[in-house]
This record gives structure tokens, C-alpha cells and sequence, in this order.
């Protein structure tokens, strides 16, 4: 298919945020207008579509239909949370800030409180900051869906988590205010207010939290958002629900979702920190300073928008001829590396071996609660040690292999693994930040533009503080490796217009978002896609009073061993032939939209 070069349309920034506009998605699931062709375009439009979809998060208001990040009371409600955490610091005993999620929320969460754990042991202060993931540390890596639906073990995991301490600050993440583990938590605080206080961050007005009913509880996603609501009156709970707008992939929440959740919450930690050990008051300028510093990170890595599509149509070749895609990363970046390479299997259908991330120090460097995971198999194998012993014997040049770092990491050692990787492939390419003037690794740095195909060198010409610089760094690696992710996935043809049509209906958040998501691609009724996709998950063309009598967790249990569920449903609906007829079409054109292009055509 020959690609367009897709100029994304002012008049359409605007357009999602008309009560017209998708009515019955909220607006963490709706598409958004700017990538209506995603599929269809260049690399360097998918690059640009995506800039302008980033943009979003920053948007100023003008009496628009819905709350944005820069919002009055979204910054008024940051600084009251920031306030909380400044006791916790002046006060440590006995207490604990928790942030948990589900999937990228969790991951996220996980890294932004090892960073100021670690920010408080250089302050030589006792940490202070704990993490929970839906699925434990092994979530860190890879896809674990089904314990997002238990809001009983969620609530488990807060207990065990703070058993024994008296103040409690817990942020609970859920981008579209949906997860039932999350809910279960939030739901656990409230009844225990004399020591828990319970903040939600997430991307959805609270009227759009997810009414459906959890099996075996009393109460919705909604229904604890209302009670929250209602405590945040007298400043006993707290929302932080900006909207930012549609994201670039249908309901891809690990994109848009996850940079404003990383920013949040980072600047909510970081004002509390300036608070104790600066003495700085936390304002409202300090709060939107910050934000701005946040929004010239995405200006600084967008104006790399050509080196990023040139890696990105790398990804794509590569992914298309079946080989893989490898980030080689140092520190916190390597990090972003692991968590967007694990976002790939549940967001794409991927295989996880296609695009794998691996970090200098493995699980050293990482300091996870759980500790080395190894022994779960070669997915948790994410030491550079494992590269070199797993991948590097059968890299060839169809693979593409990337080196994340920056100039204050050791870049001697970036040097000794590019010249091994490039013995085996001249597909190698480098990205790394350096602060204006900083030449300290410049012999170094020439050794490594010699034995890469490319290198994308981002300069900070007005350096920060160092924390502020470092998630700075942070905040542009994953933008970029998102882009290069994403693209190399579309170029793939996983994606359907701008939709996720690959996904894993592997819990009941990904259930009713495929069951939406046929009902508007196809047009068809909800009760016809719906019994399409369970015809799909159960591979049967006619349902038994046994499918259609279970629950939703039955279905997402079965779906867990399935591929290629949504796809095969849609071709169903489409064309009305059976799902033996439909798995052969897409054997045929793996691309689906162009799959289901030719049957329409032929029929």
C-alpha cells in the first residue's frame, strides 16, 4: 500500500472535545481526529500525527467541554496533594505515600517511586515511597491482564503493603478511570479514612468512570469515584482527572495516559521534596513552571521528528520481515526501554521477543521488591549479560538494535557493547541526551558514531536542575521510543484507522473496549458483535447456552490462549462468513485492513 504523507488538519484539534463527537466513549477511548489514517500515512507523518496528538496534553483551555492539565483546579488540586506529602516528609514515622496501577500505571508507578526513594537516600532520609502493579513485579515486564479485574486483591496488596503504619497517603492510577483493582483500593481507603488518604489519578471526567458491575462487589468504578468526590469537599480525598485528549491509538492509554501520569505525579513529588529540604513554597507558578519544563522536553524531542522517523521506518522493516527490535539501555532510560517494549504483546498482539528491552546491571540496577524474576524464563532475562548470552548470537542485520544513555552515564561501557553488537549487525543506531556543554564523553561518543548507522543526539541548551533534567531525559525517552514502538507496529499493519484492532481481550477492560470497537467499525448492533467475539475467543460458529450463561472472566480466560480475536470478529461482521473462512483471508494479508478491503471487494 503506498503511504500518504497525512498532514494533520488544525480544524480537527478541537474537534473530539464536541459533545457530538463519539458520544457513548469517554474520552480516554474515543479516536482522535488527527490520526484518522495512521495506517495509511509515512513514517514522517506518523511521527508528525503523533507530535501534534502530544501536544494535546498541553492544550490551554478556552471554555472547552472538559478540564485540561493547566486547568485552575486541576493545579489547585495537585498543590493540596503536594501539601500531604510535605507532612509525610516533615513527618515521616509511621507513614507511607503508595502509588499503584495496573499495566504501564503500575510500571510508571514503579518508576517514579524507586526515583525519589532513591533521591531521598542521597538526602540521606529513609524511604519513604512504596509501589504496587496488578500481577506483581512480574508486570514490571510483561503482560499480566487478569489481576486488573480484582478489586479484592488489590485491596490485599494496599493492606500488606502499609500493614503496620498509621498515616497512609495512597495514589491510585487508573487513566480511564476503569481498573477494579484500583477501585478495590480506593474502595479499601474510604473505609479506612482515620489512616488512609486516597488520591485518583486519571484522563476521563468522573461521570465517564466505568458504571459496569464487579462480580462480588457492591460497588462500581463510579460509584467510589461519587464517594471520593463528595470527601473532596472537606479535603479528605482527592481527584486529579484532566483530560488530554483522545490518544494517538484508540485507548492506547500507555502512551498520552502514561507521560501526563509520569509528569503528575512527579511534580506533585518533586514540589513536596523543594518544600522540606529547599525551603520553597509550593505556589501555583511553581506548579505550571514545571509543567512548562515538561512541555519543552516534548518540544525538544519532536524537533529530532526526521532521526525519530528514520528509526522508526528501521523498527517497521524490521518487524515486517519477522526479526526483532532491541533497546540496549543505562539507567532510568533503560528503564522506559523495558516498559515500553513490554507495553508491545498486550497493545499489538506482538510476540514478546519482537521488541525487547535490556538495562546495564539487570536487576542490580533495578531494585524491585521481588528481585530477580529470571527464573520466570527468557522474558525476564533483562540484563545486558542476557543480550550478549541469548540474542547476540542470531542478531543479523534485519534486526534493529538501539543504545539508550546519556553523557553522565558510563559511556566507556556504551562503547565496549556497540563495537560487540556491531560485529554481529550494522543496523545499530544510538540515542542519548547531553546537557549544553557537556564534552566530558565527546572521544567516547565519536568511537560510538563510527560503529552506528545513526545516532539522535538530544542537547538540553538550558539544563535544569539535576532531578528536573534527569525526568526531563526521562519524559523525551519515552516519547520517542513510544513513537518508534507505535510506528514500527502501524507499519506492521496492526493497526486498523487508528485503532487497536490486534488487542488481547485478555481482561474485562479489553473485552468491552473490543466489543465498542466492532459495534463502530462495523456498524453492527452491540449484541451482534458482541456474539461475534465471543464466537471468535470460543472459535465456534454458533454460541452454546454454556458461552453465552458465563461471565465476562470466563471469556477473558479462554481469550488468554487465543490470537487474532478482534480481527477475526470484524471480518466476521464485515462479510458474514464463517471464522474458518475469516482465519484463511487474514492468513492470506496479515494487514487487516487491507484484508478486509479485498473481501469487501470480492463480495
Amino acid at each position: 500500500m503506498a503511504r500518504s504523507d497525512g498532514n494533520c488538519s488544525l480544524s480537527t484539534v478541537h474537534e473530539w472535545e464536541s459533545p457530538d463527537y463519539e458520544p457513548l466513549l469517554p474520552v480516554s477511548e474515543k479516536s482522535n481526529p488527527l490520526t484518522r489514517d495512521i495506517d495509511r500515512v509515512s513514517a514522517g507523518s506518523i511521527v508528525r500525527m503523533l507530535q501534534a496528538c502530544d501536544a494535546q496534553i498541553f492544550q490551554e483551555e478556552k471554555g472547552n467541554t472538559y478540564k485540561g492539565l493547566l486547568s485552575d483546579q486541576v493545579v489547585k488540586t495537585m498543590m493540596e496533594v503536594t501539601r500531604r506529602v510535605e507532612i509525610i516528609l516533615k513527618d515521616p514515622k509511621d507513614s507511607l505515600v503508595v502509588l499503584s496501577g495496573c499495566g504501564t500505571s503500575g510500571r510508571l508507578a514503579f518508576l517514579v517511586a524507586s526515583g525519589f526513594n532513591r533521591e531521598l537516600k542521597e538526602l540521606n532520609q529513609r524511604s519513604l515511597y512504596a509501589y504496587i502493579i496488578a500481577g506483581g513485579d512480574r508486570a514490571l515486564f510483561s503482560s499480566q491482564e487478569a489481576p486488573e479485574d480484582d478489586p479484592k486483591l488489590g485491596a490485599l496488596s494496599l493492606k500488606k503493603v502499609c500493614e503496620g503504619k498509621k498515616r497512609v497517603l495512597f495514589i491510585g492510577i487508573s487513566c480511564g478511570l476503569s481498573a477494579p483493582f484500583v477501585a478495590g483500593q480506593l474502595d479499601f481507603c474510604l473505609q479506612n479514612h482515620e489512616v488512609y488518604t486516597p488520591v485518583l489519578v486519571g484522563f476521563n471526567p468522573t461521570h465517564q468512570a466505568r458504571d459496569e458491575p464487579i462480580p462480588g462487589c457492591t460497588f462500581t468504578f463510579r460509584s467510589v469515584v461519587q464517594r471520593m468526590q463528595e470527601l473532596a469537599k472537606s479535603q479528605t480525598a482527592f481527584l486529579i482527572n484532566p483530560a488530554v485528549g483522545p490518544e494517538a491509538i484508540s485507548g492506547s492509554s500507555r502512551m498520552k495516559g502514561g507521560s501526563a501520569t509520569k509528569l503528575l505525579l512527579e511534580i506533585v513529588l518533586s514540589a513536596a521534596h523543594a518544600a522540606v529540604f529547599s525551603h520553597a513554597p509550593i505556589t501555583s507558578t511553581g506548579i505550571l513552571q514545571h509543567m512548562r519544563a515538561y512541555e519543552n522536553a516534548l518540544d525538544v524531542t519532536y524537533a529530532q521528528s526526521e532521526a525519530i522517523s528514520a528509526l522508526l521506518e528501521a523498527a517497521g522493516q524490521s518487524l515486517r520481515c519477522g526479526r526483532c527490535v532491541y533497546y540496549l539501555g543505562w539507567g532510568s532510560l533503560a528503564l522506559l526501554g523495558l516498559i515500553d517494549a513490554s507495553e508491545c504483546k498486550p497493545t499489538f498482539g506482538a510476540d514478546y521477543k519482537d521488541v525487547r528491552g535490556f538495562i546495564s546491571g539487570g536487576y542490580r540496577e533495578l531494585n524491585n521488591n521481588e528481585g530477580p524474576l529470571t527464573s520466570l524464563g527468557p522474558e525476564f532475562c533483562i540484563a545486558h549479560e542476557d543480550f550478549l548470552h541469548l540474542v547476540l548470537p542470531y542478531l543479523s542485520d534485519k534486526d534493529t538494535v538501539l543504545l539508550i544513555y546519556t553523557h553522565s552515564d558510563d559511556v566507556s561501557e556504551v562503547v565496549k557493547l556497540a563495537s560487540r553488537v556491531r560485529e554481529k549487525t550494522s543496523n545499530l543506531h544510538a540515542v542519548y541526551h547531553q546537557a549544553d556543554g557537556d564534552t566530558a564523553a565527546t572521544v567516547q561518543q565519536d568511537d560510538i558514531n563510527r560503529l552506528c548507522l545513526s545516532t539522535l543526539k538530544i542537547t538540553w541548551l538550558s539544563p535544569a536542575p539535576g532531578s528536573l533534567l534527569h525526568m526531563q531525559w526521562e519524559l523525551s525517552t519515552k516519547l520517542l521510543l513510544n513513537a518508534v514502538s507505535t510506528g514500527a507496529h502501524v507499519l506492521k499493519g496492526k493497526i486498523y484507522q487508528n485503532h487497536m484492532i490486534d488487542v488481547q481481550v485478555t481482561n474485562s477492560k479489553l473485552y468491552y473496549r473490543a466489543s465498542r470497537l466492532l459495534q463502530k467499525l462495523s456498524g453492527c448492533p452491540q449484541h451482534r458483535c458482541e456474539e461475534a467475539l465471543l464466537k471468535a475467543i470460543y472459535r465456534v460458529d454458533e454460541l452454546s447456552t454454556g458461552i453465552t450463561s458465563s461471565d465476562t472472566a470466563t471469556h477473558t480466560r479462554t481469550a488468554r490462549s487465543r490470537t487474532k480475536v478482534v480481527p477475526l470478529a470484524l471480518v466476521s461482521l464485515l462479510t458474514g462468513c464463517s471464522l474458518m473462512e475469516a482465519e484463511s483471508h487474514l492468513e492470506q494479508q496479515s494487514i487487516v485492513r487491507e484484508a478486509v478491503a479485498v473481501i469487501i471487494d470480492k463480495a
